[in-house]
């Protein structure tokens, strides 16, 4: 059996130049990091002895005699790109809810990458993991999706990651004194709307829009580069908040699926009660609110957001990890 653990990301800036269509003809960039929230896989050869092949568990239990028959699409997708032709037992289990903003769908597919190169006694490199799930995500189930989710669940940390040409992407860990850190943690704030949606359907229409949104694009992607300006200045962490909800104005003025009556009720609860800026993470539409505050103001902006699930969290910098491997489990597919 082979167990993988793999981070959900949080993106504060460049959102939307992830996408080929935009960095295969301008330069991309994103500011994310991963949590300390996590998706668990665990994979393990089925033996011959049930009236199916394959088990399946994730919100459904799938109990199939191909791998043709499998519902969930990226785990099925996934087991055809490795070419795993024996039964499987797959069971997924996560510290957060899908479609909400944090990459679930990528880290799934990273995950169950790891997990099946382990299990196939091969020790896949990030950068594999990260090429191939962007393979199967925008190739083979030809989902309307960027890049940063799968390379930051794949290497995890706090990183800068540039985007050009044809899938190539360089990633560049942001490093602060371990006080800077603590202090930037300690002015975010992550709440739960309750408002589940699949992100590729809002990014397709942000794709479509594209060229009508250059100019929005290039000021988005030139956040990334100010942002870690006042990160590793002397600035104070208040302008790093403030650009954060610069940046959320001009997301929301992509599309006009990224926002909603709900989303903008919450946000505008929250700067009443002392939160500088905010946004809502992924694709919009829903999911998880990321807002930034001086700590001496959370109690009260808790308060005002309390019809919300509040969700503490901290960086982590391990990305995808082989937790456990029993060695009988290892085997050729």
């Amino acid at each position: 059996m082979i167990i993988s653990r793999t981070p959900f990301r949080i993106s504060f800036f460049g959102g939307g130049t992830d996408y080929p269509v935009w960095y295969q003809e301008h330069e991309g960039a994103v500011l994310a990091t991963t949590i300390n929230k996590y998706c668990y896989l665990s994979v393990r050869y089925l033996p011959p002895f049930f009236d199916y092949k394959s088990r399946i568990v994730w919100s459904k239990i799938e109990l199939v005699k191909d791998v043709a028959e499998i519902q969930h699409p990226s785990a099925k997708a996934t087991l055809e790109f490795l070419e795993i032709n024996r039964g499987i037992a797959l069971h997924h289990d996560a510290d957060l809810p899908a479609r909400s903003g944090l990459g679930s769908s990528s880290t799934f597919t990273v995950g169950l990458l790891h997990s099946l190169y382990g299990l196939k006694g091969m020790l896949a490199s990030k950068q594999q993991l990260a090429l191939d799930a962007i393979t199967i995500e925008q190739k083979i189930l030809n989902e309307s999706v960027g890049c940063q989710d799968q390379i930051m669940a794949a290497h995890g940390g706090f990183n800068r990651i540039n985007f050009q040409g044809e899938n190539q992407f360089h990633l560049t860990p942001i490093i602060l004194p371990q006080e800077r850190l603590n202090a930037l943690q300690d002015h975010l704030l992550l709440f739960y709307t309750g408002l589940v949606r699949t992100a590729s359907d809002i990014a397709k229409e942000q794709i479509e829009k594209t060229k009508d949104k250059t100019a929005e694009l290039k000021t988005m992607y030139q956040m990334v580069g100010e942002a870690i300006r006042l990160l590793t200045g002397n600035a104070d962490l208040v302008q790093f908040g403030k650009l954060i909800g610069e940046s959320w104005k001009l997301k929301r003025s992509l599309t006009g699926k990224i926002s909603n009556a709900a989303i903008d009720e919450s946000y505008d609860a929250a700067l009443k009660a002392g939160a500088i800026g905010g946004k809502i993470l992924g694709a919009g539409g829903g999911g998880f609110l990321l807002l930034f505050a001086k700590p001496e103001m959370h109690s009260g902006i808790k308060e005002a957001l309390k019809h919300l699930l509040h969700v503490p969290f901290r960086f982590e910098n391990l990305g995808s990890q082989l937790i456990y491997r029993e060695a009988d489990g290892v085997g050729a597919a």
